[in-house]
């Protein structure tokens, strides 16, 4: 299917991961030109790929980017109890696998590839990058998910017990929280359109999905130290689902050297899809000057592996 005036070519397609589940994957990709660099984008939790994200993919191809995205194991179009996630490893590993195996068809070697995560994705980012820490050339995070807000928790108590009851009925839908799509997208209208997507799962969070999600941020919190890779991190000042603050700490702690970190004063959680038109045009803006800039300045990490092969042939042919 083309979209934007035929600029931009957009495909669907479902496989099969290691646990027997169908996910689907999307791509869009520019027409009339090589894309310039790989963009693999992971969603936000209860979200999904080919409906909320679409405007996203299309500004990034539209700056000469290809763009594939991936609905985990029971979200979106995939398969598996809707809202529900069985582990967070496994949605990690689901990520990884379908991501590089893109990037290691012959027509993408040469390319760089870049991360894109919101929200919760940005959390699976993170951990796909701990996979592989140089396969990535660089990675945008938009409002991770390194810590929930306070406000957005239920009460420590409250917590311990659920922790108990999660042993004993994980799918139950009975976690107590703020209402999401409220705290998360500043314009009314976007949260009708959120409200209005059959894809996106609209019930309180399961117990093990809960459990998961907070397990994960509170281990993200601890190795924030580790992140390696280029990275710009974006978040709203007046964000209430996630923690700026601990945007903040990763900016600051992180053991990358090329990193930067922009705080929008008065913007909300969903910086991508959720604010107001001109807002959106200053997030997209610094991410794309961002991007561009590091795939104008070459492929360290190519010339680090062409290298690395070269070496090794000459080893070969002395022996």
């Amino acid at each position: 299917m083309d979209l934007e005036d035929g600029a931009v070519r957009y495909e669907e397609e479902y496989i099969t991961n290691s646990r027997g589940l169908k996910l689907f994957t999307c791509r869009w990709v520019p027409v009339n030109e090589e894309p310039k660099a790989l963009i693999f984008i992971c969603h936000g939790y209860a979200m999904e790929c080919s409906i909320t994200m679409n405007s996203t993919a299309i500004r990034l191809v539209k700056a000469g980017y290809a763009v594939y995205g991936i609905d985990y194991e029971g979200h979106g179009k995939s398969s598996g109890l809707q809202g529900y996630i069985s582990s967070f490893e496994n949605v990690v590993d689901d990520c990884s696998n379908f991501f590089t195996g893109i990037c290691e068809k012959k027509e993408n070697k040469r390319k760089m590839r870049y991360l894109l995560g919101e929200s919760m994705g940005g959390a699976v980012l993170l951990l796909v990058h701990r996979k592989k820490p140089d396969y990535w050339d660089g990675a945008v995070l938009v409002a991770p998910m390194c810590k929930v807000a306070d406000d957005m928790k239920p009460h420590p108590l409250v917590i311990s017990v659920l922790r108990k009851l999660n042993k004993i009925i994980p799918t139950w839908r009975i976690v107590p929280v703020q209402d999401v799509i409220d705290a998360a997208f500043k314009q009314p209208e976007i949260r009708a359109q959120v409200r209005a997507n059959p894809y996106c799962y609209k019930g309180r969070p399961r117990l093990n999905t809960a459990n998961e999600l907070l397990n994960t941020s509170l281990e993200l919190e601890q190795r924030l130290h580790e992140v390696s890779l280029p990275f710009i991190v974006l978040h709203g000042g007046d964000d209430r689902v996630t923690d700026k603050a601990v945007s903040q700490l990763l900016y600051d702690v992180a053991a990358s050297s090329d990193k930067s970190f922009k705080l929008y004063p008065g913007m909300w959680h969903g910086l991508l899809y959720g604010e107001t038109p001109e807002n959106i045009e200053i997030v997209f803006a610094d991410i794309i000057v961002w991007l561009n800039r590091r795939t104008k300045s070459g492929n360290s990490r190519l010339e680090r592996e062409l290298k690395l092969q070269n070496d090794e042939i000459l080893i070969s042919k002395h022996m």
